[in-house]
């Protein structure tokens, strides 16, 4: 993407990304939270969702945080994601990404948050 600055903005919560048996059904914990994604695959069930909502038998990353890329982005935009991982990945930062109809969310670890936001503040617009 070029000539315009993107806005992020920083999702309050800590985040886990969890992982299920392919047949489980979409768990209820997860559902009224303010953001959560589930994937499901031939191989699993993924859910990314407040961590505070996760029960302590369920596989988990915990400690991740969500930039919030400002929308609605036109699907024929190009290389956003691109334009944020790849100074993050130059730094040693490691993402998860989840794409929603709207926009892009971009989870770094929380205790790479401030470096991330350093990194993405030289060229994006960020609230807090």
């Amino acid at each position: 993407m070029k000539n315009s600055k993107l806005s992020l903005s920083v999702l309050p919560q800590k985040l886990a990304i969890c992982r299920l048996d392919k047949d489980t059904q979409i768990p209820s914990w997860v559902e009224g939270d303010d953001f959560f994604s589930v994937t499901k695959t031939d191989d699993e069930l993924s859910i990314v969702c407040s961590e505070n909502l996760v029960p302590s038998d369920i596989k988990t990353e915990k400690d991740w945080r969500a930039f919030k890329v400002a929308g609605p982005l036109d699907f024929s935009l190009t290389g956003i994601l691109a334009s944020l991982a790849n100074p993050l990945a130059a730094v040693g930062i490691s993402i998860f990404a989840v794409s929603t109809f709207d926009t892009d969310y971009l989870l770094v670890k929380s205790d790479k948050l401030d470096e991330a936001v350093r990194v993405l503040s030289s060229f994006c617009n960020i609230q807090n």
